[in-house]
């Protein structure tokens, strides 16, 4: 018999430093600073010490102008050092400052400094093949993204493709192909986020479109400055990189919380200066968003709306207004300048960006939805409209039954100081209902401020707001101002979160909206009874509706259109 062959074991991985990790070694301690991350190891004067012992050891020493990092300690290592030497390692691992690699091997600087495993991205960005496609295969930003994938670490082939415009790049690779397009004009460009070819094209056709709304006229048929391909190619050679050999999308939202889960980021470059970010592009067809969990997520969302390059929406904004007696935020609409208030900038936000986006509907669709952050925000907003278009009759309610609710009395007094004089201010209960209908009369408004809510005190409160908005656009003789305000229907979600200290009262804004929520369920079923109004989705017309409608679900916002009721 002859004897087996010796078997091949694969080298033991080694603990390596990431690349790009620099170390400062302090009097006490370390101090370690890689991607995204820093670490700070104080306590012991032997830290620096047992770093310079690891840098010149051969058993854990650097390979391939690598760092030195912690490995197993020799058998002859004291118990003190090798404990030591454990939890420095420890420490470096929870920090994802480390990297295991074969011992004598080196780590590519990158994907070394991102990929959990660096031998496997490595490896298949060299097996990827990546395909650049352009009209002119020779121009400067085709030649760029090519050196820029060869750099990555990948082996591109450039080919003509006569149907994409000049400018325009497409890069496909891998199995199943994934692609994405870059563009570079004389005044900018952009980078699509990485997915299907037929949609990357589709992508590629519509941003073109979206961007050159603003773009300069005078810029076309310049050529772009040298630094813009180049920055371009690079990002685009990045994204395809990145999601050939499954590391983490430069535009994933984790990373930026002004981008959306649900839609793609797209890389936005000008050119004069150069410079490059991701914006979120709210309108792209995507996957429904679940609705915003509270306000603060609800605002992220309507900022990525409103996104001054991609987004449909002009962002709400206090601007220059005044933010006393109430805050004021304002916003372009097609019906005109739309100015918002409410007890807070934040709800006054949340309240223009709901109105404003109904005004653009009711220009390109003729349903003409009610707009929500959620669908009872949506509901809530749709029955008061119906309610108020024509309200039920019902008993007069005295003064004493809001009269010294803190809300009430505070907007009140502080409408009185505006006019100069006390309001002429009505409330009625609406039949046997628990809906309250409140009405303030003034001579300089064409119809009287009302608002409909769960209790009289609460009703009186958003009609003196709803009063101190109008007057205060007027006041500043805002050209075509319309006005809106905040209503109970959005207080759900503006208490979303903690509970107020228990110490408060309803003279507390987040105790007196946290009042509004626990009421709204009750009057919105009172408000049906009333109305007979049913609700339904929205689902666009017109084809000019369409990114709208695609933008409201990847933020999660809900339109509505309603029948039967008494309007």
């Amino acid at each position: 018999m002859t004897a087996p062959e010796p078997r091949m074991t694969a080298p033991e991985p080694r603990p390596r430093l990431r690349p790009g990790v620099a170390v400062t070694p302090l009097r006490a301690g370390l101090h370690l600073r890689g991607r995204g991350t820093s670490l700070t190891l104080e306590g012991s004067r032997a830290l620096p010490a047992l770093w310079r012992l690891l840098a010149a050891g051969p058993a854990t020493g650097p390979g391939e102008g690598q760092e030195p990092a912690p490995g197993p300690a020799d058998p002859q290592t004291p118990p003190a050092v090798a404990a030591a030497l454990a939890t420095l390692t420890a420490r470096l691992r929870e920090h994802d400052l480390l990297v295991d690699a074969p011992a004598g091997a080196g780590v590519l600087p990158w994907p070394g400094s991102a990929a959990a495993r660096p031998q496997e991205a490595a490896a298949a960005l060299a097996a990827a093949r990546p395909l650049v496609t352009a009209a002119d295969p020779d121009g400067p930003l085709a030649r760029a993204v090519v050196r820029a994938l060869a750099r990555g670490g990948a082996a591109p082939t450039a080919v003509p493709d006569t149907a994409l415009p000049a400018g325009r790049v497409l890069l496909v690779a891998g199995d199943p192909a994934v692609a994405l397009a870059v563009q570079c004009d004389a005044d900018g460009g952009f980078v699509t986020a990485p997915a299907g070819p037929a949609r990357t094209r589709a992508d590629a056709e519509a941003l073109a479109a979206r961007l050159r709304e603003g773009a300069d006229p005078a810029a076309s048929g310049a050529s772009p400055p040298p630094t813009l391909p180049a920055l371009l190619a690079a990002a685009a050679a990045h994204r395809l990189l990145c999601a050939v050999a499954g590391l983490t999308d430069p535009g994933d939202p984790a990373e930026d919380p002004r981008l959306l889960a649900t839609r793609p980021a797209v890389l936005v470059a000008d050119a004069r200066p150069p410079r490059a970010e991701h914006h979120p592009w709210a309108a792209a067809p995507g996957p429904r968003a679940a609705p915003p969990a509270d306000l603060a997520e609800a605002l992220r969302r309507i900022a990525a709306l409103g996104d001054p390059r991609l987004g449909l929406l002009d962002r709400p904004t206090p601007g220059d207004l005044p933010q006393l007696p109430v805050a004021l935020v304002s916003c372009r609409t097609p019906a005109g300048l739309l100015v918002a208030g409410a007890v807070r900038t934040d709800l006054a936000r949340l309240a223009a960006a709901c109105r404003a986006v109904e005004l653009h509907l009711a220009a390109v669709d003729p349903a003409a939805p009610v707009v929500g952050a959620d669908r009872g925000d949506a509901l809530g907003r749709a029955l008061r409209r119906a309610c108020l278009a024509d309200p039920a009759g019902g008993p007069a309610v005295p003064d004493a039954a809001w009269r010294h609710h803190p809300q009430a009395a505070h907007w009140c007094a502080a409408l009185t100081r505006a006019l100069g004089r006390p309001p002429e201010l009505t409330v009625r209960q609406l039949e046997d209902s628990g809906a309250f209908l409140a009405e303030i009369d003034d001579a300089a408004a064409a119809v009287p401020d009302r608002a409909v809510e769960a209790t009289p005190a609460d009703a009186v409160t958003v009609a003196a707001l709803a009063a101190l908005t109008r007057r205060s656009a007027a006041g500043l003789r805002l050209p075509a101002a319309r006005h809106t305000t905040l209503t109970g229907s959005a207080a759900a979600l503006a208490t979303a979160g903690p509970a107020p200290a228990p110490w408060t009262d309803e003279g507390w804004t987040d105790r007196w909206l946290t009042g509004l929520a626990t009421r709204e369920e009750r009057l919105q079923t009172d408000l049906r009874q009333l109305t007979g109004l049913r609700a339904v989705e929205w689902r666009p017309a017109t084809p000019a509706a369409q990114p709208w409608a695609d933008a409201l679900h990847g933020c999660g916002l809900t339109a509505l259109v309603t029948t039967g009721g008494r309007t």
